[in-house]
């Protein structure tokens, strides 16, 4: 393996482990010290997920604090100096195209050209109930994320931009200042619909991220998406590959068996040990293999959502894994 990148996913309180400190400041405070430190060693970039409430199946994170993504990154952006950052990913019924165009080309003056857009077609119909948001059919939510990007590259590439869709319109909107990167900050669409999400990624992404799957389930739509790049005339090596996988990893089986006693419940325990076909567990070494397994298939970009986080395994990572792999 040579030329992968690696990022990492911001403590933000979407699973346990992943709330240091006691007060809501202290866990904010914890998220930056990670950030900063990602920052120093080799890691290429940072993520947020975008929900309003942490844990999706793990009802108990509800109750618990969690950090709205485009809010705290904006923060990162300013505790940081060279890391990339971005969405896994922005929900795009969630809040307008053009707004969305506006907020990241900010961000991406702000950051000096390091912002990405990370972005999907939104899934979750409890979260989007619970906060008032249409939950239409996931053929509908995709054609609004396509509609979505044509007037996000619009609003970042045109003077004005005018656009009259069937669910999403603009009128000589302006998107002032226009973003650093050129043409535009990359964009990196999420998700696993393989008839019409896929598509959607042929057509408009520089980059596709699989969230959470085993390798055969990774390696099957990756297929798919090279024969949509093909019926749309594109060539897939264009488009990047990433991945969005948990990872816990220690020195040795024994540090791995005491972050795995600190479940406080019977389904924080089974979100580990049910999931480890599309998690990876284990030391630098067996890391190392999984990765390679990925690798193999075509994921080029590794985003780990690290299993009880902290410094020491962030260096351990670094040092054992990234080093050796980059």
């Amino acid at each position: 393996m040579s030329n992968y990148r690696f990022g990492l996913v911001l403590p933000q309180g979407w699973r346990w482990l992943d709330d240091h400190g006691t007060t809501a400041f202290e866990q904010y405070e914890f998220s930056k010290t990670i950030a900063q430190l990602a920052d120093s060693l080799e890691y290429d970039s940072i993520y947020a997920y975008d929900h309003l409430w942490g844990g999706a199946n793990l009802k108990s994170n509800r109750d618990k604090n969690f950090f709205e993504c485009f809010t705290i990154l904006s923060a990162i952006i300013e505790a940081t100096k060279r890391i990339r950052i971005g969405q896994i990913v922005t929900c795009n019924s969630y809040r307008s195209p053009a707004l969305v165009a506006k907020m990241l080309s900010t961000m991406d003056v702000i950051s000096n050209g390091r912002v990405e857009l990370g972005i999907g077609a939104g899934w979750y119909k409890e979260e989007y109930d619970a906060y008032g948001y249409d939950y239409p059919p996931p053929f509908i939510r995709i054609k609004q994320l396509d509609e979505a990007l044509h007037i996000i590259k619009l609003m970042w590439t045109k003077k004005t931009a005018t656009f009259l869709g069937e669910y999403h319109s603009i009128r000589e909107a302006v998107c002032n200042p226009k973003p650093i990167q050129k043409p535009h900050p990359p964009i990196m669409v999420g998700g696993t619909g393989e008839t019409h999400l896929l598509r959607t990624v042929a057509k408009h992404a520089d980059r596709y991220n699989h969230p959470f799957a085993p390798v055969l389930e990774v390696r099957r739509r990756l297929s798919i998406l090279k024969e949509h790049c093909r019926d749309l005339g594109r060539n897939h090596e264009e488009i990047e590959r990433s991945i969005v996988i948990r990872c816990l990893i220690r020195e040795n089986e024994e540090e791995i068996d005491k972050v795995v006693m600190q479940a406080k419940t019977e389904e924080e325990s089974k979100e580990i040990f049910n999931n480890r076909i599309c998690a990876i567990i284990g030391t630098p070494e067996e890391v190392i293999s999984r990765l390679r397994e990925y690798a193999e298939v075509g994921i080029t970009h590794f985003i780990m959502h690290f299993i009880g986080l902290n410094k020491s395994s962030l260096k351990l990572f670094d040092s054992k894994v990234v080093k050796k792999l980059s």
